[in-house]
């Protein structure tokens, strides 16, 4: 009985211990008073932090304007998008999905292109004889962001607000109220 105790603890320490290590130092809130949290550049790019920092980490989470984007690097690209897609999607997996790369949402399983921005789904066109299911395109659901490196900096572009997506929603709700107003 007292094997199967220690046994149990073991596990809960490695657990906690790799929760520890999995949140890391990811999360970053960029300061600056013109940008609500990023630095603006002169150029109009906004910093997000340094390329060897964020392929190291493999992504990051720097608030624009008060609003949450993730940069990923994956496969030898910077990617940046909106975090949150229906809820929020910085702990999500990526998965190849028909020759691209695309975020799974861990909650809902919605599948995102991270080139696009594009949801997509498993189905059948009725107007195809054949019964097969083809992965195939929702449209652009989620807000993704012009990526820029140079001598060692990674920047995205200002957020162009002029064209809505279906994670603005949750973008701005949560930038309003946070997890809670998410539940509301």
């Amino acid at each position: 009985m007292l094997d199967l105790i220690i046994l149990s603890l073991h596990y809960f320490l490695c657990f906690l211990i790799s929760i520890a290590i999995w949140r890391g130092q990811k999360d970053v809130d960029l300061h600056s008073s013109n940008t609500g949290g990023a630095e603006m550049q002169p150029d109009g790019l906004i910093f997000i932090g340094k390329e060897k920092d964020i392929k190291q980490s493999q992504r990051i989470t720097p608030k624009i304007d008060g609003r949450e984007i993730v940069v990923f690097y994956h496969e030898g690209k910077f990617h940046a998008l909106d975090s949150r897609c229906y809820r929020k999607i910085f702990a999500c997996v990526i998965s190849d999905i028909d020759g691209q790369a695309c975020i799974v949402c861990p909650w809902h399983k919605f599948k995102i292109t991270l080139e696009t921005g594009e949801g997509l789904y498993k189905g059948i066109n009725p107007q195809d004889p054949s019964p097969t299911p083809k992965w195939q395109s929702k449209g652009v659901k989620q807000r993704i962001h012009k990526v820029t490196v140079a001598n060692g900096n990674v920047y995205v572009s200002p957020l162009d607000l002029s064209v809505r997506f279906d994670s603005d929603y949750f973008a701005e709700k949560y930038k309003k109220g946070g997890e809670l107003a998410i539940g509301k």
